[in-house]
């Protein structure tokens, strides 16, 4: 049965499933400090530009920009998915990123219903999820 919704969509689904990556972009407010944390916590660095760069790290890659609007940036969460969320945040604790990167937050890791995270606020705002999913 054809809804609205599902329509046509038989021939981009091939093109989707075969996608190379999702890239997405998050804003810095204070992007010189930003590039710095993101190099801080393991990510590689290419500069596309003064105002954009691209960090990279175990075939993942997001753009961070030198453009900020608190309601987006307040609003901006990533998930990456970890083998170890309690090796991670042993590993993001050792950095002491709240020290070295004013508005920078670590949360301790919680079990969930699907799995163990932690939680990683950039210097902007940007929360991140360090997650594991149970087998």
């Amino acid at each position: 049965m054809h809804t609205p919704e599902n329509v046509g969509n038989e021939s981009i689904r091939p093109v989707l499933q075969s996608a190379r990556s999702l890239r997405p972009f998050i804003g810095a407010k204070d992007f010189a400090l930003s590039r710095s944390f993101y190099r801080a916590i393991g990510f590689e660095e290419a500069e596309i530009s003064p105002d954009m760069s691209v960090f990279t790290a175990g075939g993942q890659a997001f753009y961070l920009q030198d453009y900020y609007v608190r309601e987006w940036v307040d609003n901006t969460m990533l998930f990456l998915e970890v083998e170890d969320a309690d090796r991670c945040w042993e590993a993001l604790h050792a950095l002491d990123l709240p020290a070295r990167f004013p508005g920078a937050r670590l949360l301790p890791v919680r079990a969930e219903s699907w799995g163990r995270e932690c939680f990683l606020h950039d210097p902007s705002g940007v929360l991140w999820h360090f997650g594991q999913f149970f087998d």
